[in-house]
């Protein structure tokens, strides 16, 4: 038998880690005499080599003292490569993101917009389909809605915080003739009225961008949008949002406006 000293030599490995090991349990020593000195065997350099190998492929101590005392290995072993797997999927999409974002300074108007992946969840929203002639017919159209919506429904409320969007049906861009549904979520059903609707909005994972100006340039923020939904491995689930957040309702200019696009998506499988 070897006594720790020799034993750390043989291993390559820290008196400290060797102490470590025994503490937790995962190796002990063969002998501990009188004078509390450990001793080891050279048939233990072969479980060390297999911790050791265990650590390598990424296994927490925890881990190992299971598999050590005696649980399934190979379980333990699949989950912990799920997990590997789903670590090299978020460095591979963060690596990507990156890399547009690096491409985006070649883009001069690029670089006004940031992509992010959010979760939206489900919410209870009055809608409206319609087809407008221009953009500029919002100005009337949504006041209109919202109005019509509240006369019917005095009792009920939007949410806080508030949450008012467009989705386009047509699939493109238009100019005029535009086909949307208008929706605003609030705290519960409501009675119908005309053609305004309740329903229930489902969850969605969606690329975020955030647009502030005119809706004169939204082009610009929509070319973003999609050419990062490409270049990141994503493909689009169903038609863009866009979200109100500052307008001409509250702000002065048309340069202090802010929209929030977002585009419904999903993780393309490699």
């Amino acid at each position: 038998m070897f006594r720790i000293g020799e034993f750390s030599k043989m291993s390559k490995t820290t008196v400290k880690t060797l102490r470590y090991y025994d503490e937790i349990g995962i190796l002990e020593p063969e002998k501990v005499d009188l004078a509390r000195y450990r001793y080891y065997t050279t048939g233990q350099l072969v479980k060390l080599h297999y911790i050791q190998s265990l650590q390598q492929a990424g296994l927490s101590l925890d881990e190992i003292k299971k598999i050590i005392s005696g649980e399934d290995a190979a379980e333990i072993l699949e989950k912990r490569r799920e997990g590997l797997e789903t670590e090299l999927r978020e460095k591979t999409d963060q690596l990507s993101r990156i890399d547009f974002i690096l491409q985006g300074k070649e883009e001069e108007y690029f670089m006004n917009y940031q992509a992010t992946i959010k979760e939206i969840p489900e919410c209870i929203v009055y809608s409206k389909k319609m087809t407008i002639p221009n953009y500029d017919a919002y100005f009337t159209e949504i006041p209109a809605i919202g109005a019509e919506c509240a006369a019917a429904n005095p009792d009920i409320k939007c949410t806080v915080p508030g949450y008012c969007f467009v989705i386009y049906l047509d699939g493109e861009y238009r100019e005029k003739d535009i086909n949307v549904e208008y929706c605003e979520a609030v705290d519960k059903f409501g009675k119908e009225v005309g053609d305004i609707k309740f329903k229930k909005m489902p969850a969605i994972t969606a690329v975020s961008v955030m647009h502030k100006g005119p809706y004169s340039t939204l082009r610009e923020a929509y070319a973003f949008i999609f050419k990062w939904i490409e270049e990141n491995g994503y493909t689009v689930t169903d038609n863009p949002r866009e979200s109100y957040i500052d307008g001409i309702w509250n702000q002065k200019t048309e340069d202090d406006w802010l929209t929030e696009i977002q585009v419904p998506v999903m993780k393309k499988e490699n």
